[in-house]
């Protein structure tokens, strides 16, 4: 995307992101999500992402993202946990290891820094 631009993110049209199985500890999550804008190097990616309720895994990247529907649960490995819903703003850091226990599919607008 060359221009600005406005998305209304309850109403962005996701595309289906597969899960790798060994990511998933219960229950059944599916993860959509929409590249919206990319920087020209490809490290600075901003997006909307959103997965249905179970429990699963990731390794992150820098990432700041707001929640703008459902809630859920992050465990990080070593540090806090925290439990997000709508309007809640929350700043991952490169290589914390989560556990995300979903309970409302969750949908965020976030940006990520590679």
């Amino acid at each position: 995307m060359t221009h600005s631009f406005a998305l209304h993110i309850p109403d962005a049209a996701l595309e289906p992101e597969p899960l790798d199985p060994a990511q998933i500890v219960s229950g059944t999550p599916e993860v959509t999500g929409k590249v919206v804008w990319e920087s020209a190097d490809g490290r600075q990616i901003r997006g909307v992402w959103q997965i249905t309720p179970g429990v699963v895994t990731d390794t992150e990247a820098d990432e700041l993202f707001v929640v703008i529907s459902g809630s859920a649960t992050i465990e990080i490995e070593g540090g806090p946990t925290l439990t997000v819903g709508p309007g809640d703003l929350a700043v991952l850091r490169a290589g914390d290891r989560t556990t995300w226990t979903v309970h409302e599919t969750l949908r965020k607008a976030y940006a990520i820094t590679l």
